[in-house]
């Protein structure tokens, strides 16, 4: 059913609706959806929370991922899916967009946009993709006070702190900034590309009673884990930040490329999207009902002034 109704809409803010998903036990599996469709999908498919990966974003419109878009491209983003699904939304914050008022800016703009969460991480721009080379990394306390910033303009928005200190600073750097983010006002640590599971239990130990963000990006350091194996490893979020948008971007590619030796689209019909499965996804007879519902306002007919003899 769409969200027009105020009925239908889900009840309680969005960051508390994330904060009490990761109340409960086991692991919150967190699928990438880079648009209001991929949410819709997600949904459907049973997740109970989504997440909108910079890259994914900055893909999408033709961009790489180097921090150069901007707040309200990003909450352009946040609303199409939030709309779309109600689900609440885990955002990636890159950088905070500069130092800590923009970051309450940030928070401010993303909480009101509909995001559940956000997370911040500690590179310097052009910041890069967390499992790249040569990261540049802010000093951790500068970073603590963009996390204390962001926990004092929220209002239930949840902070995860990201670290990329594993590569440059090894296991005890990232340890120690986690532990400096969660002082700060982090209510979780998102420690980006550990490379190997010993690294992620590890991390997990050293971390007790803090919330942990696993990332299981594709064609990256870390190696292919299962949820389950990531729970098992101490952590209660995954993310698989890329995937739709990389499956949605392949498939299209071959699409382009079978229209332009084929002169048509007659080989790719198979792999389509029915116009029926297309108008179940995103309710368009729930709306046609919804709008055949609504009573015809009555306009009134408008008085002429009495004539002045």
């Amino acid at each position: 059913m769409p969200y027009l109704l105020a009925s239908d809409a889900p009840t309680g803010t969005a960051g508390r609706r994330f904060r009490q998903l990761l109340d409960q036990p086991g692991i919150l599996q967190i699928p990438g959806t880079h648009n209001g469709m991929a949410a819709l999908q997600a949904k459907a498919a049973g997740f109970s929370a989504c997440y909108l990966s910079g890259a994914a974003m900055t893909a999408s419109m033709g961009l790489p991922d180097l921090g150069i878009i901007t707040v309200d491209e990003v909450a352009f983003f946040i609303r199409q899916v939030t709309r779309a699904s109600g689900l609440p939304v885990l955002v990636d914050g890159d950088t905070g967009y500069g130092e800590a008022l923009n970051v309450m800016h940030m928070v401010r703009t993303f909480e009101e946009a509909g995001a559940g969460a956000v997370h911040l991480e500690d590179q310097l721009l052009p910041k890069k993709c967390g499992h790249l080379n040569d990261k540049k990394l802010a000093d951790a306390h500068d970073m603590a006070a963009k996390v204390a910033a962001a926990a004092k303009a929220r209002r239930d928005l949840v902070i995860v702190a990201r670290t990329d200190a594993a590569a440059s600073e090894g296991l005890d750097g990232a340890v120690a900034r986690a532990k400096l983010y969660v002082e700060a006002g982090a209510d979780a640590i998102f420690p980006e590309a550990l490379n190997t599971a010993e690294m992620f239990r590890a991390f997990a130990a050293r971390m007790p009673g803090v919330k942990l963000l696993a990332n299981m990006t594709e064609f990256g350091r870390t190696p292919f884990f299962t949820a389950a194996e990531f729970e098992a490893m101490g952590y209660g979020m995954v993310i698989w930040p890329v995937s739709s948008l990389r499956v949605a971007n392949k498939a299209q590619a071959e699409l382009y490329a079978s229209i332009r030796e084929n002169g048509g689209t007659h080989a790719m019909v198979e792999r389509m999207q029915t116009r029926h499965e297309l108008y179940d996804m995103i309710g368009l007879h729930d709306y046609e009902a919804l709008d055949a519902s609504i009573v015809r306002t009555v306009v009134p007919e408008a008085s002429l002034p009495a004539r002045i003899t």
